[in-house]
């Protein structure tokens, strides 16, 4: 491989910065408006997003407004991280291609499951790719004679390395700033009010002066933090240093958590409770975050202590096992419960786990102590194919739900699992429109129980109306469930009469949804709901608009555990007793929670 150079600027470019300059690289001239320019254009995406998205209380609804926010968010916040003067139109291009791919990622989430957020694992996916991709158009914009990006593999390490460790600096200090800049405002605000100005916290309550602000100081901060990225290199080698102190800790607990499983072995993974996956692929993540803090930009900016370069080599070598662990893990919950869009999502993270294993391990066997002079183009490779991998997924290309719906209907076919356990709440709200479509089929079956099920699935509002999370559903709940509510509830004491109103916000509660319960009316104004594991809640009338309303503070502690109560409740003697209590009072009033 041939590192190019930097390139000569551009026709298009500022003369070179003079000496007193703080930018590292001489290409780039200084710019002493970036910091006022970048608040301004943040500022101005804060007020369109907000305008555009944050006044709706059902943003979910309208996959177009999510898709503009999203293309406006995405393509500022790449912009401003990453324009330079020179070359600034390929930025301006760059962040509006991200933009809007990102945005149609949004707008297909948006409407592929039913009542779902757009934050699923495609939209996460696509700003993956997004992270990767910024660090990687910086370094070719730096080296690149023209737009072209034909060879990405052949651009300098030093140089994207150091892309992406200012980038990840520049965005969490720009976020910093940004917290701050808010607390200094409510501070002030404060301050005002107390004398009866209340004009800062006015606008703060009226939505748009929120996102302009955040805008504007993340911009600032940015444009502020690039223009003095000489200082920001500093800070760099800073937090890389403190990461690279960490790596023979965690180097050291790995290999003693690799050598205890030989004796262990891998059955008290599975017995912990815990995702042995998740947590496998979050130990290799930190073993490549601070091998990479140790070994740095290149052989002239490596640790020169031997301790921690050997703790980095035992980092990457580890990567692999943990990662074959991790894929273990995901393969026996296949095998159990078969493939969910989230599993295949975790299949993908533990195949690029152990891509990158693999190819950490041959580097430490080839290289030895110079292992870092193999790995960081094979590190590069494996970014440019994450990136592009990543985008993949993202886009409405592979559809993880249509795979999991076959594999579900083939397991349910094949009686792996039984009819009764079969997941039907995520068939419904996890799968997509194939999900759906297969409930559509399984509807017409003729197994009555299997049909009921399905027909009950598809007619849902929300996941929790067919099963609580554990909960197993089966074809008695189903029939039960289709009864009317007032079918099914109790109310107490004899003879009261529930209004319609209450029966609306019982059912929306799904406190009785396949099981009996009971309702008890405390009064004109309250009443407190039954069901089933001993599950009492507590409701509040709305004086002027005559709704029901949970009321959380209606209860003072937990109640008691006990035997669970189910079909109880229809014949149960239900009664509601007084129970003296002791409180504090000072001057006749109450102070503190009452107690025994």
């Amino acid at each position: 491989m041939t590192d190019t150079q930097a390139s000569a600027p551009a026709p298009e470019s500022p003369p070179l910065s003079p000496p007193s300059s703080h930018r590292l690289d001489a290409s780039d001239a200084p710019w002493p408006l970036r910091p006022w320019i970048m608040a301004a254009i943040c500022a101005f995406a804060g007020l369109a997003f907000h305008l555009t998205l944050d006044w709706r209380y059902a943003p979910n609804l309208d996959p177009g407004r999510n898709a503009f926010a999203a293309f406006l968010t995405v393509s500022t916040l790449v912009f401003v991280l990453g324009v330079e003067l020179r070359r600034w139109t390929w930025a301006l291009g760059f962040a509006m291609a991200w933009g809007a791919v990102i945005a149609l990622i949004v707008w297909t989430s948006a409407g592929y499951n039913f009542n779902a957020s757009i934050f699923e694992w495609p939209f996460w996916s696509g700003l993956l790719a997004v992270l990767i991709a910024t660090p990687l158009f910086q370094t070719r914009r730096d080296v690149a004679p023209d737009w072209r990006f034909w060879k990405l593999w052949q651009m300098p390490y030093e140089r994207l390395h150091s892309h992406a460790w200012t980038d990840a600096v520049i965005g969490a200090a720009g976020l910093a700033f940004t917290g701050l800049s808010f607390l200094l405002v409510l501070l002030i605000g404060a301050m005002f009010e107390l004398i009866g100005i209340r004009l800062i916290m006015r606008m703060f309550e009226a939505g748009w002066f929120p996102w302009m602000l955040a805008g504007a100081a993340f911009g600032g901060a940015v444009g502020l933090l690039r223009e003095r990225d000489k200082l920001v290199a500093t800070l760099q080698k800073l937090v890389t240093i403190v990461l690279a102190v960490l790596a023979p800790v965690l180097a050291v607990a790995v290999v003693l958590f690799l050598l205890s499983l030989v004796g262990t072995g891998l059955r008290p993974l599975w017995d912990s409770g815990f995702s042995t996956a998740a947590l496998m692929m979050a130990a290799a993540a930190f073993a490549v975050l601070l091998a990479n803090a140790v070994i740095g930009n290149g052989r002239e900016e490596r640790s020169g202590n031997r301790l921690l370069h050997s703790a980095a080599a035992v980092l990457v070598a580890a990567v692999l096992p943990l990662a074959i662990i991790a894929f273990y893990s995901m393969h026996l919950r296949v095998i159990q419960y078969g493939w969910t869009p989230e599993r295949l999502w975790g299949a993908v993270a533990a195949m690029v786990a152990l891509a990158y294993g693999a190819a950490g391990l041959w580097a430490v066997v080839r290289g030895r102590l110079d292992f870092d002079d193999r790995l960081r183009p094979l590190q590069q490779r494996l970014a440019i194919g994450l990136m592009l991998l990543a985008l993949l997924l993202a886009l409405p290309v592979v559809d993880f739900g249509a795979i999991s719906t076959r594999d579900q209907l083939a397991r349910l076919k094949q009686g792996t699992p039984k009819g009764q356990v079969f997941d039907w709440a995520a068939m419904a709200f996890d799968f997509g429109p194939a999900g759906r479509k297969a409930l559509a089929d399984l509807a017409k079956s003729p197994d009555k129980a299997r049909a009921e099920m399905a027909k009950w699935a598809l007619s849902a509002k929300n996941r929790w109306d067919l099963n609580a999370p554990g909960e197993v559903v089966d074809a008695a709940d189903v029939s039960y469930g289709a009864k009317p509510l007032r079918e099914k509830l109790r109310v107490l004491p004899a003879g009261r009469v529930l209004d319609d109103k209450a029966y609306t916000v019982i059912e929306d509660r799904g406190q009785c949804r396949t099981s009996p319960c009971a309702v008890y009316i405390l009064g004109a104004d309250q009443m407190a709901v039954v069901a089933r594991g001993n599950n009492v809640i507590l409701f509040a009338r709305d004086p002027k608009t005559g709704d029901w309303e949970e009321n959380y503070q209606g209860f003072a502690r937990s109640a008691p555990a006990g035997e669970p109560v189910v079909d109880a409740v229809q014949k149960a003697v239900i009664e509601v007793r007084p129970v003296q209590r002791r409180q504090v009072f000072i001057d006749g009033k109450p102070v503190g929670e009452d107690f025994e």
